[in-house]
């Protein structure tokens, strides 16, 4: 095991670096430094004013040289003209004699950088929305996965049958249906003072306010409420859910079709005997895997319901960094995004290891 934890853990670790590079140098060709040079000095400037503006800012040096800076293995630039200086480990201008020259201030040093959008260091910014976005994840899950795992194990106790059909249904059209049209959907139905649910409601006298739940999330960024925050909630759950439950289906169908389980039932074991102590484990082990690939695609998924629900977390901040041409943030983004899905992909074999016991004897 410790073999296997090393050698996954260095390619992990080329991985990130390959991919890290592939994203900087993107995100650094010479368009988007173009228009960041516009953006953050003026719209209206000459080609030359565009390259010296490039030069002071530490972005007309070698493309192997600056990403060796943002990533830590290399000093940090310093530009001196007219004894001012600016440089990469420091913000705004200072005297040159109060520099220090070969500082290193790279993410391996954790400073990510400046982002021009929010005028704040991109840590800070990334501190912020991750946290909002790990809350989404975690209230996702914890609807998502039992109650996938139940429509699953349900359906599958009992192939073929009028329960397997209708729940195997409900799951097929909850993964059918992306994450923009259900959301727009339960705002309609939920979130709306004119049509759906709620005028009906507040006519009845059934609830106080003009909507039953909030059709934007902007509030839950600074208190998170059961009204605020229900709708995106279930805006992920309800398309991941599908698939951990046909998934889930599946495999207890395969493992309730399986010799042992025939051998217990033969014996007089009670059919609830057989599936809590015989089937659910053996049958878990391939959700497993799927549940732990859920946190890279949440990722993607609130990218676009943090957007619809304007909920300020990491889905947000990305596509704010991306309209914006925030190179720092967007950076910052995609090291985030290629660490989850190695970190998940790991404890996912890991796990897999120990769920298994014949992967593990081999």
């Amino acid at each position: 095991m410790l073999k296997f934890l090393l050698r996954r853990m260095g390619v992990m670790l080329l991985t990130a670096l390959c991919l890290t590079f592939i994203v900087f140098m993107l995100t650094n060709l010479p368009p988007n430094l173009e228009k960041l040079a516009r953006t953050e000095a003026s719209s209206r400037m000459s080609d030359a004013d565009v390259a010296r503006w490039l030069e002071r800012n530490g972005h007309a040096q070698p493309f192997w040289k600056r990403y060796g800076e943002w990533l830590g293995a290399a000093p940090g630039w310093v530009h001196v003209e007219d004894g001012i200086a600016t440089g990469r480990c420091f913000t705004g201008a200072r005297p040159a004699e109060e520099v220090v020259e070969g500082r290193y201030c790279g993410i391996l040093q954790g400073s990510w950088g400046w982002s021009t959008v929010f005028r704040s260091n991109v840590s800070a910014v990334m501190g912020q929305s991750l946290g909002a976005t790990g809350v989404l994840m975690l209230w996702v899950m914890i609807v998502m996965v039992p109650s996938a795992l139940l429509l699953g194990v349900f359906a599958g106790m009992r192939e073929g049958s009028r329960t397997d059909r209708t729940l195997s249904t409900v799951a097929i059209v909850s993964t059918a249906t992306p994450e923009y049209v259900s959301g727009v959907i339960l705002i309609v139905l939920f979130g709306s003072a004119t049509v759906g649910i709620s005028p009906i409601l507040y006519e009845w006298g059934w609830i106080s306010g003009r909507t039953l739940f909030m059709g934007t999330s902007t509030s839950a960024t600074d208190k998170i409420t059961f009204w605020n925050f229900t709708l995106p909630v279930l805006t992920i759950a309800l398309y991941g859910m599908g698939y951990i439950a046909r998934m889930t289906r599946a495999s207890m169908t395969e493992v309730m079709t399986a010799q042992y389980i025939r051998t217990a039932r033969l014996k007089g074991v009670s059919f609830r005997n057989v599936v809590m102590k015989h089937a659910l484990r053996n049958a878990l082990i391939a959700p497993f895997t799927v549940i732990m690939l859920q946190f890279p695609w949440l990722l993607n998924g609130v990218v676009i319901v943090e957007t619809l629900f304007n909920y300020k977390g990491f889905g947000w901040t990305l596509v704010e960094a991306a309209s914006n041409n925030d190179i720092q943030l967007l950076l910052a983004c995609s090291v985030v995004a290629v660490v989850v899905v190695l970190i998940t992909q790991l404890i996912s074999d890991v796990g897999y290891v120990f769920l298994n016991p014949r992967i593990r004897i081999s």
